[in-house]
């Protein structure tokens, strides 16, 4: 059998440096949480998570207007929570082949069309459905003017995730400088 060459150099690995480089590509992105789009995400969390609070300390399950509210309310509290991830971690940046900006704007405007039928349900439904002065009637009526609040920010969401995807009169090279959001 032939001897082993002296001159091969030999270099060996541990798991835990492939480990570290995974992890260190998971920073978050502190530019996009000052950007308008995180801005604008933090805001929609913010105000979909008191839209929800609020009417699921009442008895909302006796009223079904109610019900399509908390739907609307967590369902897109959830997502957005996961475009926020997505965005901040630059996942998105990962997963190139997806068309970001159409898929933000598709979202942001039925976003924006889901909140306006949760906030006149839920307009609609305050003064049916409990007492003025109670509890319940304060709560109710409080979720309705931050639906309010989310359905707009919804909607400048739109406007600024549409302005993105018609390309806002930036060119490629300024666009990926700023990390695709402004």
């Amino acid at each position: 059998m032939a001897e082993f060459p002296s001159k091969v150099s030999t270099r060996t690995s541990s798991p835990a440096q492939g480990a570290g480089a995974s992890v260190s590509a998971l920073r978050p992105d502190l530019g996009f949480v000052r950007s308008s789009l995180g801005a604008l995400m933090l805001l929609q969390l913010v105000l979909g998570l008191l839209v929800w609070a609020l009417i699921a300390d009442t008895p909302y399950h006796l009223y079904p207007a109610y019900g399509w509210v908390m739907f609307v309310a967590v369902f897109l509290w959830l997502v957005t929570i996961v475009f926020f991830i997505l965005y901040l971690f630059q996942l998105h940046m990962k997963l190139y082949m997806v068309p970001w900006p159409l898929v933000l704007m598709i979202f942001n405007v039925g976003a924006t069309v889901l909140y306006i039928t949760a906030f006149i349900a839920c307009s609609a439904a305050v003064e049916l459905t409990s007492l003025k002065g109670t509890r319940p009637y304060n709560q109710r009526a409080a979720a309705s003017f931050f639906s309010c609040l989310v359905m707009i920010a919804y909607g400048v969401s739109s406007f600024f995730s549409f302005q993105a995807w018609r390309g806002g009169g930036s060119n490629a090279a300024t666009s990926q400088m700023a990390g695709g959001y402004a």
